[in-house]
């Protein structure tokens, strides 16, 4: 036992060492946060978040694994984040929805998670102040984008300061955990569209119930013996069920897009990416001109997708995803031509482009 005690007693000293360091490391983030206030700076910087996970990632040579790391790392930020300012976000609830989860890996434990009831109530909860940010999803890679987040961006003068890509596992829960007792089932129609495969498969005799989340669907299923719900693994947990069938997604790479939403633009990293809403008037060749100016700087668009613009019959609004930010030159000199062209654009925000 004398060589194992030795090797404890190394790994006590060096937590000790790790605490100390954390708390030197509290105390500069509260400096921080002083100066932040004085200077009138946002509280979140998801620039110089990537900036410290990509350093520390590129730096660790091991045993211990990058995604630990960076995941011991987020939380870190995230309560020397609260220490500067205590941070409130809105997302889609109730607790243990993919946004809830989302919202998690951008801003940690750490802060205060906020639920509501709509994805119009995180923007709300935003413009009126009541919470620093709102997580929202965009977009999923099975599905497609998301029209009620698409719609309130027409509406809202919010801005897009960071992005996020989540992991989709779907599992299908009830109290008992047994299929044979199943007669009714509750889904987020997006989560429904990402199995309908499965779902024709195994549940084509059984009713699928649209609700607004996955959360308040596991949570319905919870308070009723004869149902079940299609939901994350977290939702297991927090409302004490038993899962079914693991995994039940039609396609194992799926994806949900995220964004955080904030009052203020996020500051350029070299790494961006840029959303504008724009729409022209409809004739022969005007969408290739209008999206010209983008070829002509050499600007990589990664997203374009249409919604009816809901004011007139058949008159439509362009969302539009560019790499590159606002403040580079050849983003600006494109928009400035995109202007020339449309009767409406409107820059959604400039942030960090997402990894996996």
């Amino acid at each position: 036992m004398g060589r194992l005690d030795d090797l404890r007693r190394e790994i006590d000293a060096l937590d000790e060492k790790i605490l100390d360091a954390l708390n030197q490391r509290a105390e500069l983030a509260i400096e921080i946060g002083k100066i932040k206030m004085k200077e009138n700076q946002t509280v979140h910087a998801p620039s110089r978040e990537l900036e410290v996970l990509e350093r520390l990632g590129k730096k660790n040579k091991g045993p211990f694994p990058n995604e630990a790391l960076l995941s011991v790392y987020r939380e870190i930020m995230s309560a020397s984040l609260a220490l500067e300012e205590p941070v409130k976000v809105a997302y889609l609830g109730p607790e243990a929805t993919f946004s809830h989860l989302a919202c998690m890996r951008i801003y940690g434990n750490s802060a205060r998670h906020v639920p509501v009831k709509s994805i119009s109530e995180v923007f709300d909860a935003v413009e009126r102040g009541h919470v620093h940010y709102g997580v929202v999803p965009i977009e999923n890679s099975t599905e497609g984008g998301v029209s009620y987040t698409l719609d309130m961006f027409l509406e809202s003068d919010l801005k897009i300061t960071s992005e996020m890509l989540l992991e989709i596992s779907l599992h299908l829960m009830s109290i008992s955990g047994e299929m044979a007792r199943v007669r009714k089932v509750y889904s987020f129609p997006q989560p429904t569209a990402q199995c309908r495969n499965w779902i024709r498969k195994h549940l084509s005799h059984i009713p699928v119930i649209d609700v607004e989340s996955t959360a308040r669907a596991a949570q319905l299923a919870s308070e009723d013996p004869d149902s079940a719900a299609i939901a994350s693994e977290a939702a297991v947990k927090v409302y004490g069920l038993k899962t079914i069938q693991q995994r039940i997604e039609d396609n194992a790479q799926n994806y949900t897009r995220f964004l955080s939403l904030s009052r203020e633009m996020a500051p350029r990293t070299g790494y961006d990416k840029t959303s504008i809403l724009f729409s022209f008037k409809n004739r022969p060749g005007a969408l290739f001109n209008v999206l010209q100016p983008f070829a002509d700087h050499g600007i990589n668009l990664t997203k374009i997708e249409s919604r009816p613009t809901k004011k007139k019959a058949w008159e439509y609004v362009f969302y539009v995803d560019m790499e590159g930010h606002l403040k580079d030159p050849s983003v600006k000199e494109a928009l400035q031509s995109l202007q020339d062209q449309c009767f409406f654009l409107k820059v959604l925000g400039s942030y960090p482009r997402a990894r996996k």
